[in-house]
């Protein structure tokens, strides 16, 4: 029956591609930007390309007999949650709102439904709904770099479903959606600080707590290809213009200020990193300064259009400082969060939403506001709301939803598998 179960499913989405094969116009011509949604093309393609990177930067930092396993925990990310936000999640996360702020009408957008010839801005929603197709594809494999090296794959498909229907669509129509809660409440994530970062590592701590130690935890985790993390690294960062310079859904101004604010950030995170560790008495290293780079990107995403380029260093330099300072503490626990998703990620998220907090400016952006920096105090406020509020919706959901994955399908494989590796023992695979 379990074999059977997939292809049931495949059935499903085809009768329904049948059942709905057109998409409904509008009832007057939209206006569009041609600019726009040039821009907005390519940053879709840039973001897509991000889940790759991400392949490549996990698959470096495991170890040789996992490294399969651990990119496709990522890659197939781009099918399933694909089809996942076509047939529903779409609609669900910025459909008409139908639940107080937290979610919205599956009807809305069933099937990509009302999608041509309709705008979102100066876009069409069709346009719109790929862009944000892309944020939600990465987000759980961001989570899979806490529980890599010991979690079965038709387990992890299981999770990474639930993950986005249940935690993922909330979040994005809460943050994202006009009438959602916290978009009202004045919360400010230009592309993901919250939605994307905050809870995929909330998701990761929660994974790796429940997952618990690997059977075979070596003393010292010797990444497989240093290599493959630089390259994913330079991919994740070329990609993230389209993430954050691409959220400001148009080509002028804004999005070559969060281009701007993206970059300066990253680099200031890479050098941090690396010069704190060597203030630290260690020797200055690649995967170290990946890792900084990676940080600054994920704590500039919610400030990218709502800061100036030089508070885009402050975000950088800080972020980074905070995650090598978690990361150590998590090395001196019995957390086995594999790859550090929680203190990048998840630390990074939440660093960046309190400095958006602290730095943004209307002379930014119009639509945001002054934080403290500037002399208030109620952006500042609201993200301490809010990020107390995500964190907990995101780690206690998250740790629900593995018990109940574990449930439907155990989580971990066997000892015997683990130490064989995942390549071999979920794939049947080497590299």
């Amino acid at each position: 029956m379990k074999k059977v179960v997939p292809f049931l499913i495949l059935v499903v989405v085809v009768v329904l591609a049948l059942l709905y094969p057109g998409n409904t116009a509008a009832a007057k011509p939209a206006t569009f930007d041609k600019a726009d949604i040039a821009w907005l093309l390519i940053s879709t393609a840039l973001v897509l390309l991000m889940t790759p990177g991400l392949a490549f930067f996990y698959g470096g930092m495991v170890r040789k007999k996992n490294v399969i396993s651990t990119m496709l925990q990522s890659f197939v990310c781009m099918g399933l949650i694909t089809i996942i936000w076509v047939v529903f999640g779409f609609s669900m996360a910025f459909g008409d709102d139908i639940g107080g702020g937290f979610l919205g009408n599956p009807k809305s957008f069933f099937m990509m439904q009302n999608t041509i010839g309709v705008a979102w801005g100066t876009i069409p929603v069709i346009l719109f709904a790929m862009f944000q197709l892309k944020f939600a594809v990465i987000t759980p494999a961001l989570i899979t770099g806490a529980f890599a090296e010991r979690i079965r794959f038709n387990s992890y498909l299981i999770f990474i479903t639930l993950f986005i229907v249940i935690i993922y669509i909330p979040l994005a129509h809460a943050t994202w959606h006009p009438q959602g809660y916290f978009f009202k409440l004045g919360v400010l994530d230009f592309a993901g600080g919250t939605v994307v970062h905050m809870s995929a590592g909330w998701a990761a701590l929660a994974s790796a707590l429940y997952l618990k130690k690997r059977t075979d935890l070596p003393e010292t985790h010797a990444p497989a290809r240093i290599s493959y993390v630089i390259l994913g690294t330079g991919l994740l960062w070329f990609g993230w213009f389209g993430f954050n310079a691409g959220s400001a859904l148009g080509s002028g101004e804004l999005a070559a200020t969060a281009l701007a604010t993206t970059t300066t950030a990253s680099a200031a995170a890479a050098m941090s990193w690396i010069f704190f560790d060597m203030l630290r008495g260690k020797k200055p290293s690649a995967l170290g300064a990946c890792i900084g780079a990676v940080v600054g990107l994920v704590a500039v995403t919610p400030a990218a259009g709502y800061i100036t380029v030089s508070s885009s260093l402050i975000v950088g330099i800080v972020s980074a400082v905070v995650s090598n300072l978690v990361v150590i503490w998590r090395s001196k626990t019995s957390i086995d969060d594999t790859l550090d998703v929680f203190p990048c990620h998840g630390v990074g998220g939440m660093m960046g939403m309190l400095l958006t907090g602290v730095f943004a400016t209307k002379t930014v952006n119009s639509a945001g506001a002054n934080g403290l920096f500037y002399g208030e105090t109620g952006l500042f406020v609201k993200h301490l709301i809010a990020l107390v509020a995500v964190s907990a919706f995101a780690f206690i959901g998250s740790f629900i939803l593995l018990k109940v994955t574990d449930l439907i399908s155990p989580l971990r494989v066997t000892p015997e598998e683990e130490i064989a590796g995942l390549d071999i023992s979920q794939h049947d695979e080497e590299l």
